[in-house]
């Protein structure tokens, strides 16, 4: 060993928050890529021609939605099988994804007894959730 270089330390072990953060990505990341390949595959086995269908969702005219549009009619839709709809499931899923991840880290914080982090981490989940809101007013 060369004099004057030290050993780069250790590698921090994770914590529970860091654990708990990573399984809820990882589970959220998993299950909408699921759902979503689900969707593709009954799309391509629906008919032969699943591609001209892809191509219609891509491309409907906004007044016309090939794909639904309120959360009822998701979850309604997505339950009858139609495929475009559990497609969307799984998007909704995957941007549902870091939004989860903020509300958990909330509750870690609050866990470990850190208020600010807690504070800060809840009003950043605020913003997302307005967001969210706004978004669907078309504000």
């Amino acid at each position: 060993m060369a004099q004057g270089k030290e050993n780069p330390p250790a590698a921090k072990p994770l914590g529970e928050m860091e654990v708990a953060v990573s399984r809820i990505l990882r589970i959220g990341v998993l299950t909408s890529t699921v759902v979503i390949a689900f969707g593709l595959l009954l799309l391509f086995l629906r008919d032969g021609l699943a591609v001209a269908h892809v191509s219609q969702v891509l491309h409907a005219p906004p007044t016309a939605p090939a794909y639904p549009v309120s959360p009822g009619e998701l979850l309604r839709e997505s339950v009858r099988g139609n495929p475009a709809a559990i497609i969307a499931l799984g998007l909704v899923l995957l941007i549902a994804t870091p939004v989860l991840r903020v509300a958990a880290s909330v509750f870690l914080f609050l866990r470990e007894g850190d208020r600010l982090y807690a504070g800060i981490t809840l009003f950043v989940l605020v913003v997302l959730l307005l967001s969210f809101v706004l978004g669907e007013a078309g504000v």
